[in-house]
């Protein structure tokens, strides 16, 4: 049995590391089959070398984390561990460091929480038009809507324009009720969602009664020219060929577009080809194009939507 100790410096950092009836340190300790114990100002792991050293290693990223003002969590730690066997965990203290991107109406700062998420907003930033590509719960949409928002609050642009495909998912539109505005309302509900939590209901209801904010199926885009605008095309994977290309070629002067989509939740009719796996294989070498793929890693959701995601790729493969 190996043994081996970890100094730390406050009580605080032991405190948040072992988290609420000690959780974060049992993550740990099921994690890589190993015994954590606190001496005093030190802790110590008891376990097979390797083990032990992995361990070592994921609790000094934690502490790194903590030290940054950080809460940890089981998806703190999960993500450590994973930094950690990817040889990664090195480059914690850049994502750390990733500049706040904008505050939500409730005071809370909006920061890329893993390595492909600051890549991905680092694309944003410095291409003109940015392809998102990743599966469910990596940020690719709240991200893009929140660059969108700093880009407005300091005035880079003029009008924020979100948009995404109607297509059906398993029910017809037909069935839905009301008028179009109303059966059109729920496929576009995640841009609200996220809207809302940046701007509050109310700013978020005045910017759209001026105009400032758009929120409009794809349809809606042809025939314009969208000058001075921060464009977001969330759901791509679910246009056609015709309208990727129709929405790309929107972009007016002063414009910034990302695009985003999880190419393995297609919803087209069969026989249809996706505008977005069309799009990634025309545009990947033209400049100022960024094309960004995250993955099951970058999931901040739950943790057992990492685990499905892995699941159905596990399935897939075996097809």
């Amino acid at each position: 049995m190996f043994e081996k100790t970890v100094d730390i410096e406050r009580i605080e950092q032991l405190i948040n590391l072992f988290g609420n009836f000690d959780q974060n340190i049992k993550s740990v300790e099921k994690k890589y089959n190993v015994t954590v114990t606190s001496h005093g100002s030190q802790i110590k792991v008891k376990g097979e070398v390797e083990d032990v050293v992995n361990a070592i290693r994921t609790i000094e990223c934690l502490i790194t984390i903590i030290n940054k003002g950080e809460p940890i969590t089981d998806q703190t730690v999960e993500y450590a561990a994973n930094l950690v066997q990817d040889g990664e965990d090195n480059k914690i203290g850049s994502l750390l460091s990733a500049d706040c991107i904008c505050i939500t109406s409730k005071g809370r700062p909006v920061k890329p929480k893993t390595l492909g998420q600051r890549k991905y907003v680092e694309a944003i930033k410095n291409n003109t038009i940015t392809i998102g590509i990743g599966p469910a719960g990596t940020g690719k949409t709240y991200l893009a809507v929140a660059e969108a928002v700093a880009a407005f609050r300091a005035k880079q642009v003029n009008r924020i324009i979100l948009t995404r495909p109607a297509v059906e998912a398993g029910e017809r539109l037909g069935f839905l009720p009301g008028d179009l505005q109303q059966k059109i309302d729920p496929y576009l509900r995640p841009l609200y969602d996220a809207l809302f939590d940046m701007l509050g209901a109310e700013n978020f209801q005045k910017c759209q009664e001026r105009g400032d904010i758009e929120v409009a199926p794809l349809a809606y885009m042809r025939g314009r020219t969208l000058d001075d605008s921060f464009i977001i095309l969330d759901e791509a994977q679910n246009t056609t060929c015709e309208q990727m290309k129709m929405f790309l070629t929107r972009l007016g002067f002063n414009s910034k577009a990302v695009v985003t989509g999880d190419i393995t939740q297609l919803d087209l009719p069969d026989g249809k080809k996706s505008g977005l796996k069309d799009a990634v294989k025309i545009l990947k070498n033209i400049d100022d194009i960024a094309i960004m793929r995250l993955n099951d890693r970058d999931v901040v959701r739950h943790r057992l939507v990492r685990e499905i995601i892995k699941a159905y790729e596990r399935s897939g493969e075996n097809k």
